[in-house]
């Protein structure tokens, strides 16, 4: 599958580098709007420089466009490479707006055209973990969803000091202007949707708690987008989530799902290979947690509860499983070329892609009262152990 990137943004060199791991996937060339910027990245991946995005998109050779452009362009570029019938994968979300979002998704059908976009966590070990464990009821039914991701004040760890491998900086304006919800909101309502189903109504509260960032001693800025966010979700199993996101609450990417025997517990969302844990309810357990030394020493606690590592769908080293971050950008691309090659849908359709872009973008724009959700989506399936393998 041959393939052209357009944006050589900050983002772009970790695509390349997770794209190594999928060989039977080919980086033609790429373009981006700054020349500079696309000229160094193309050097050092060795790839071809295309001028412009109409120069990529009239090679013939080229048969799949990875969209790596600021969220702002993404429904413009997409747009462009879905007229040029060009399968597409694209960064979260599909557009900054529901309407545009819907329209490129209508489009790729009316094109023939496959397309699909970011996150693909959940094509990652940890996600399908979980959902093992959920489909074997390994805590029962569940009855709660609660999930953090909180990045702290990341301004303060020097963004503006931030370089890729190709030397292209991180935009971190970019980043406020967007919202955190917007942008990371997806790692955790793709799980929460292909888990529990479509979602029915989102309860949302934003809000801009910190508008004075000071970024360097040159540069303050003025933030608008809500920079924290959460919201209850009520999804048609009946399943209720809360979802927070913020850039100002203590870093957090811990999720916990309640059923009625007991709770499985992820510590980084982020982390493809994380660890699962499954703790199982009991009274003595229940009264154990009341006391502050249980929560100081928690080799306590397990010691008058079950507690286990779930077995992982397939094994990963110990520095995977317990690194802050391990993310494969490239196996939602990966899967999107083989969907094409074996004329079936991609694991990550446009349909559940659209979901998450309009549940991602009511939660950001947090209107009174109960929002009902539009949109759904067919069933999706997990991985079967020859996709594991």
């Amino acid at each position: 599958m041959q393939i052209g990137i357009i944006g050589c943004g900050f983002t772009a060199d970790h695509y390349l580098f997770c794209l190594k791991w999928h060989p039977f996937l080919k980086v033609v060339g790429a373009t981006d709007r700054d020349p500079e910027r696309a000229s160094k990245f193309c050097n050092l991946h060795s790839v071809k420089l295309y001028p412009t995005l109409e120069d990529m998109l009239a090679d013939g050779s080229i048969e799949m466009v990875l969209n790596l452009t600021n969220s702002s362009s993404h429904y413009e570029t997409s747009k462009a490479c879905l007229i040029a019938g060009k399968h597409l994968f694209t960064e979260k979300p599909l557009a900054t707006d529901f309407a545009q979002a819907e329209e490129l998704v209508q489009l790729a059908e009316a094109r023939g055209v496959y397309f699909s976009a970011a996150p693909c966590n959940l094509l990652g070990e940890t996600a399908q973990t979980l959902w093992k464990a959920l489909r074997n009821k390994e805590i029962g039914e569940v009855r709660l969803v609660l999930a953090e991701l909180d990045d702290g004040p990341f301004h303060m760890a020097e963004p503006h000091l931030w370089k890729s491998e190709s030397g292209a900086p991180y935009d971190y304006r970019e980043e406020f202007k967007m919202g955190v919800t917007v942008e990371h909101s997806a790692y955790y309502l793709s799980l929460f949707c292909a888990f529990f189903g479509p979602a029915k109504t989102i309860t949302p509260f934003s809000a801009v708690l910190w508008p004075d960032r000071q970024i360097s001693t040159e540069e303050r800025l003025k933030i608008t987008t809500p920079d924290f966010s959460v919201a209850c979700i009520t999804f048609e199993s009946g399943v209720v989530a809360r979802l927070t996101c913020s850039l100002v609450a203590p870093f957090n990417h811990v999720l916990k799902i309640t059923g009625d025997t007991g709770v499985i517990t992820v510590n980084e969302v982020w982390n493809y290979s994380a660890p699962v844990y499954v703790d199982m309810f009991s009274s003595m357990r229940y009264r154990s947690e009341r006391y502050a030394i249980t929560k100081e020493h928690p080799v306590i606690a397990n010691m008058v509860g079950k507690h286990k590592v779930y077995p992982a769908v397939r094994k990963a080293s110990l520095k995977k499983r317990y690194a802050r971050y391990h993310m494969d950008y490239g196996r939602g691309i990966a899967d999107l070329a083989l969907a094409i090659q074996q004329l079936r849908p991609p694991r990550i359709p446009a349909d559940f892609c659209l979901h998450l872009t309009e549940l991602g973008l009511a939660i950001q724009k947090a209107e009174p009262g109960p929002y009902q959700v539009k949109t759904t989506f067919k069933p999706l399936q997990p991985l079967d152990e020859a996709d594991l393998k």
